[in-house]
């Protein structure tokens, strides 16, 4: 009927019908329910029917946008697809939930309509690649689960073919492709056991064993030992490190430098003996010595006299050949005058009448104590000073005293006896300035004993010193002036460190000021004087104040501790002979009278006349 009606009646007809659609929104819940389900366009899908009288679950009215809000909520899984982007749905283009999935059909009605053959598995999570593009989707997607809860790991649909039976654990796709699941690849370098030389032409089956079916391949041992015991010819005393010598490339040959892997290089006959004429306990477990009287103790014909370190005069080339003993190679070298010295000269024969070797001072002190001129007084390293070619004539090098010689003190003039007594008291030589210029200290112990403060050790007198390291460090015109002009003498602490210390004769206030001068001289020049009286007093200058010199108010002379003579702040304290009144209007000439000038007064207002007593107004 609708569609024999014009436009303009169409459109009243419409516009009544929202009118009443509205009306109705308005009245009660029940009456509302009641239109909203008259208005259905028909029955749900069975797995929606608990909500086929609740609209408001799935539909908003007046926002038609709010129902692929509402779905995601209540289909959780979906939404989170698309807020992350991903599975089937975050893929797609965005687009209303109804454009693919339609209610209101009936309660045996198919929501998702999903076209098998034409569907795009690249649009997934689970790309279809070689052998999975060709499986039907049954075989994967299982009746009553959804589409999404397919697995994806390897061993969901193909633990039945693992022949391990689990032992290597789930990762399928390490070995196995999706080509085909027969054929097998492995890279053997991925494992802790990396195949090289012969153990890459080994086969599999060597090393992993058949049980039944199963194939063993964790927990195959990867020690050389674990397949090789048999082998093993020295019978597990050199323990289980077979790597040390043998290598992958052949097990017959020995690949072992002794000079390079071990602390105890091979020469002479030792390179010629068998490895058990050494090494004769458990390999790793027992030390192998390395010293010579291990195994040459027997051939020791000084009974352990000349101790332990037989190479000192043996060879490994032969045991019995020895040359003469190289005292360069001992802890001992001799040099100068100790290369003529006999042997026995050192080495006293022991208890037995035999030479000791070991026991043989190797100090100076050791064997010329007696010729030890200084008592003990230096100490006994005779070496510092004294050398092997000739014990009479010293050499001493004063830099590695807690005194080294500089400048004058370096002096050819300046002897040893100047500073050193004698030959017993060098160690009990003053170091300070003080304890050997004493007598030339002209400032007559005012400025201490550190006399390096100003004077070194190129030039006593004349020395240059650094005014700003004093109390009182010169700036401005004190610069260039001369020393003598404040220091009168050497004793230099006794110069004034005031300004009317130096300056008296230049106070033109005669001392109406005080004795702090630098409250408006500076050290730039005296004449440059500069006095702030509003922020450093507490009586700005204002008016014809301002052009008066200091002495036209403050004529008095400072008392001893005050920068000025105290002054009232009253126009009084120095206008008491201008005041005309003659005392009879106060003392705060200010009320009527201003800086600017005297005699211009102040605008007042009239004062009201008090109330007299006859009136009966308290006052």
């Amino acid at each position: 009927m609708l569609r024999c009606l014009s436009r303009p009646t169409l459109r009243l007809w419409r516009l009544l019908a929202s009118l009443a659609t509205l009306w109705l929104a308005l009245l009660a819940p029940a009456a509302a329910q009641s239109l909203e389900s008259a208005l259905s366009p028909g029955v749900l899908n069975q797995a929606h029917a608990k909500w086929q009288d609740d609209c408001a679950s799935c539909h908003v009215r007046f926002d038609r946008a709010a129902q692929d809000r509402l779905c995601a909520d209540c289909h959780k899984p979906i939404g989170q697809d698309l807020r992350h982007k991903s599975g089937f749905h975050g893929r797609q283009k965005p687009q209303a939930c109804r454009s693919c999935h339609t209610d209101h059909k009936g309660r045996e009605a198919r929501i998702v309509q999903l076209d098998t053959q034409a569907f795009d598995h690249r649009e997934t999570d689970w790309v279809l690649r070689q052998a999975h593009a060709k499986v039907e989707c049954a075989k994967c997607h299982l009746p009553g689960k959804r589409w999404a809860e397919a697995p994806q790991d390897c061993n969901a649909c193909h633990r039945k073919d693992d022949v391990h039976k689990g032992s290597l654990g789930a990762k399928c796709a390490d070995c196995h492709t999706e080509k085909t699941w027969k054929e097998a690849r492995f890279d053997h370098a991925t494992t802790s056991f990396a195949l090289k030389g012969k153990h890459a032409d080994v086969a599999c089956a060597d090393c992993h064993p058949t049980s039944g079916k199963t194939v063993k391949y964790a927990g195959v041992p990867t020690t050389c030992v674990g397949c090789h015991k048999a082998d093993d010819k020295h019978k597990g005393r050199y323990s289980e490190k077979c790597e040390s010598c043998h290598g992958e490339k052949s097990w017959k040959t020995i690949d072992f430098n002794h000079d390079t892997e071990t602390r105890y290089p091979l020469r002479g006959k030792h390179r010629a003996v068998r490895c058990d004429s050494c090494h004769t306990g458990t390999l790793y477990r027992d030390k192998t010595p390395s010293d010579c009287l291990a195994c040459h103790r027997k051939d020791d014909k000084h009974q352990g006299s000349l101790g332990t370190e037989c190479a000192a005069c043996h060879q490994e080339s032969d045991w019995k050949q020895t040359g003469r003993f190289d005292h360069d190679r001992a802890r001992f070298p001799l040099l100068g005058k100790h290369a003529d010295a006999k042997c026995e000269a050192c080495h006293k024969p022991g208890p037995k009448g035999t030479p000791v070797y070991r026991d043989a001072p190797r100090t100076c002190i050791g064997c010329h104590r007696n010729d030890d001129k200084h008592a003990g007084n230096v100490g006994e390293a005779c070496a510092a000073c004294h050398g092997e070619r000739s014990w009479k004539i010293p050499r001493f090098d004063h830099e590695v005293t807690r005194f080294a010689l500089r400048g004058g003190h370096a002096a050819a003039k300046v002897k040893c006896s100047d500073c050193h007594q004698d030959l017993k008291h060098y160690r009990d030589t003053p170091r300070d300035c003080i304890g050997c210029h004493r007598k030339d200290d002209k400032h007559e112990s005012q400025l201490g004993q550190k006399c390096e403060s100003c004077h070194n050790d190129r030039r006593w007198k004349d020395a240059p010193y650094d005014h700003k390291l004093s109390r009182f460090p010169l700036l401005g015109a004190h610069v260039k002036v001369e020393c003598s002009a404040c220091h009168k003498t050497l004793r230099y602490r006794d110069a004034p460190r005031d300004c009317l210390g130096c300056h008296r004769a230049d106070d033109r206030h005669k001392g109406a000021q005080g004795s702090a001068c630098e409250s408006c001289h500076n050290a730039r020049h005296w004449t440059l004087a500069q006095f702030d009286h509003s922020r450093q007093t507490r009586y700005p200058l204002t008016g014809k104040h301002q052009p008066l010199t200091c002495e036209a108010c403050h004529r008095a002379p400072a008392p001893a501790g005050r920068k000025t003579a105290p002054l009232g702040d009253s126009c009084q304290s120095c206008h008491r002979g201008d005041d005309v009144h003659d005392g009879g209007f106060g003392l705060r000439c200010e009320t009527c009278h201003q800086t600017s000038g005297w005699r211009e007064l102040l605008a007042r207002r009239p004062t009201p006349p008090s109330p007299s007593p006859a009136s009966g107004v308290p006052r």
